[in-house]
């Protein structure tokens, strides 16, 4: 299974920098370009339609400011110095980024202060911005920069005395909204954080974490309002902390996946599938049977069935533990059911009629999704589904 920091990495490479440049303000000829690599990436046109972004007003200087045009997504930091040298008694300058206009830039935006800071901490030091309208040295610097980040996302600097180390930070995507009916899980012992790190709702909301518990019951256990549990929940799976899993019932169908034949030879993962799944430390389950277990989830067998058939319990195996080891890893998948309406809701039977969950046999809604919105078991759903004709069952 790709890793977080895989995919950020593929989408930085993805989204690479195609130009940096240095815009400043002349005190008679006003914002403009003075050094920019490649040279004339951004016309003179383009530039004078937002230079009012790129050199602001007093009010946004050191504010990371982004501006999206029809091509390209311009990122810059604004900076002013204030000395009684210069003409208007300060300098303006601002140093930037253009990426792709769909670009996402939020990762440079710490490269791109750290790198105005150091222009400017040179420019009090020796006046290496505004001594000379010779920006050589300059377009040397940019072009490395361009080019280091691009090729080895960081970057160091030197110019007299002076260094800087600057590093494209890893951001993981934005994860995406939490469900009533998902199941956060640990991807590491609990022991492994603490909690006095998070705030006090979190701290409210982890004991009850267990890797079966679905955010609706989270939040009716922790009694915490439910849009703050998914907040907490979103805020831990984007840390890395936790990831979301169906929830297990034993009705429910899972089918092994391309990935489970790296549990044939990927030795660290069996050894971790094994202390993970088995019953008793001190007695592991075999791989063999932890196998067959996984290879033998399909369309049309149940937890229920898998487990009257293999026993799971005298091969030393926690079938629980076991589905939570493998839809972690990507060793299966759960296999959802989705009740279907056939005909509209008057030529149904009049207990239908009159239940409130006939509304979600749409196919949109997933078995665990109605069970959550309308506070009833699987088992009473599946009850209601057997008297009515007129509902099928979509397996997906």
């Amino acid at each position: 299974m790709t890793s977080i920091a895989e995919n950020v990495e593929e989408k930085i490479q993805e989204d690479p920098i195609r130009c940096i440049f240095f815009s400043e303000f002349h005190h008679i000829a006003g914002p403009k370009i003075t050094c920019q690599v490649p040279d004339n990436f951004i016309s003179k046109d383009i530039f004078d339609n937002v230079s009012v972004y790129i050199i602001p007003k007093a009010q946004l200087q050191r504010s990371t400011i982004t501006v999206t045009l029809k091509d390209y997504k311009i990122l810059g930091f604004p900076v002013k110095i204030d000395d009684k040298k210069y003409a208007r008694n300060a300098f303006y300058f601002n140093l930037c980024f253009v990426c792709d206009a769909k670009a996402r830039t939020v990762h440079y935006e710490p490269v791109v202060k750290k790198m105005s800071d150091f222009l400017m901490a040179l420019e009090i030091e020796n006046c290496f911005l505004s001594a000379s309208d010779d920006k050589t040295r300059l377009a040397e610097v940019l072009a490395q920069v361009k080019q280091d980040l691009n090729l080895h996302k960081m970057c160091t600097l030197t110019e007299g005395t002076m260094t800087s180390h600057l590093k494209v930070v890893k951001l993981a995507p934005e994860p995406k909204p939490v469900l009533d009916h998902q199941v956060p899980i640990f991807l590491e012992s609990r022991e492994a954080f603490h909690s006095d790190q998070w705030d006090l709702t979190t701290q409210q909301v982890l004991p009850y974490v267990d890797g079966f518990n679905h955010v609706a019951r989270i939040a009716a256990e922790a009694d915490v309002e439910n849009n703050l549990v998914k907040s907490c929940v979103q805020n831990l799976v984007y840390y890395g902390v936790v990831t979301l899993i169906p929830i297990f019932q034993y009705s429910n169908v899972y089918a092994a996946t391309p990935k489970l034949k790296q549990l044939a030879e990927d030795v660290k993962l069996q050894e971790r599938c094994i202390a993970y799944a088995s019953k008793l430390p001190r007695q592991p389950a075999y791989l063999r049977d932890i196998y067959r277990m996984y290879a033998s989830m399909t369309h049309g067998n149940s937890m229920r069935d898998l487990c009257q058939r293999l026993n799971p319990q005298m091969l030393r195996i926690n079938e629980r533990r076991l589905v939570q080891f493998g839809l972690i890893e990507g060793l299966i998948r759960r296999v959802y059911n989705y009740p279907v309406l056939l005909v509209p809701s008057a030529s149904c039977s009049e207990e239908t009629k009159n239940h409130a969950v006939y509304k979600y046999f749409t196919g949109a809604y997933s078995l665990d999704e109605i069970c959550c919105r309308t506070g009833q078991s699987a088992a009473q759903i599946e009850d209601i589904i057997e008297r009515e004709p007129n509902v099928v069952m979509l397996w997906k």
